[in-house]
């Protein structure tokens, strides 16, 4: 049932309708779909993990090339003060100079992770080092924020350095002269995380197919946008077999 229910919650995302740009995707069969110049690098934790078997499957309907380079446990840019921040974001940097190299983006989107701790000046820092990263390899960088979790024992100390994160980026962004953009996600999860449009597994933290379906969804029409692909129909990746993807087990969702 959750494939079904992933493409429902997508079509409701939509407005039940598809936008111009979907039903130009709509139109094509899958032996008809062309590859765009577009390369998308995803890079984030286990909730950009939890996120990305759909979010490859949307964008390689449009003919985007994916890659998920995104970590559990881990994913995070930002060294701060922590020493895990320190292992985690030595080791983020190594994989993304070898993905990089390998891959060729053409975006390199990173999701805030729940691990991006410290001051706001070590964040900038971090961020402003991904853009001149990612605009060296001759990528774009893309800002997401993290969905709204449930803010646990372990997290209840970061929570301030989690909430400047975002801001962080945003700032970034519109200070990069162009070679960054911030797609702001709260438009699709709002900031509650115990709501039901946060779309939250029961951990409270990641999210099942549905949720990433939806994810998947706006994401590939917001990137569309700014590179100029149309993304896919929703019912032409929505119920594929990244549905069954082991992940969504662990995490307890429906199968």
């Amino acid at each position: 049932m959750a494939t079904a229910a992933a493409l429902g919650v997508v079509l409701v995302g939509c407005g039940g309708q598809d936008t111009d740009a979907q039903a130009e995707g709509k139109r094509k069969t899958t032996s008809e779909v062309k590859s765009t110049d577009t390369r998308v690098l995803w890079v984030g934790d286990s909730i950009a993990g939890s996120e990305g078997p759909a979010l490859g499957a949307a964008l390689k309907a449009g003919g985007v090339e994916f890659k998920d380079a995104s970590s559990d446990g881990g994913g995070t840019v930002v060294a701060g003060g922590e020493e895990i921040t320190k292992m985690i974001s030595a080791d983020t940097w190594k994989q993304l100079a070898k993905d990089v190299q390998s891959f060729q983006p053409t975006v390199v989107a990173y999701q805030i992770t729940t691990y991006d701790w410290g001051s706001q000046g070590e964040q900038r820092a971090a961020y402003e080092r991904l853009v001149k990263t990612a605009k060296a390899a001759g990528a774009k960088a893309v800002f997401v924020p993290a969905p709204p979790i449930k803010i646990d024992d372990f997290y209840e100390k970061y929570e301030s350095q989690m909430r400047t994160a975002p801001r962080v980026a945003l700032e970034v962004a519109k200070n990069s002269s162009g070679a960054a953009v911030f797609l702001d996600a709260s438009q699709l999860w709002g900031t509650d995380a115990s709501a039901k449009k946060a779309q939250r597994a029961s951990d409270g933290i990641h999210n099942c197919q549905q949720g990433a379906a939806a994810f998947a969804a706006w994401f590939a029409t917001e990137l569309g946008k700014k590179e100029g692909f149309a993304p896919a129909a929703v019912n032409g990746w929505a119920t594929g077999s990244w549905t069954s993807d082991d992940r969504y087990a662990k995490l307890n969702c429906d199968s």
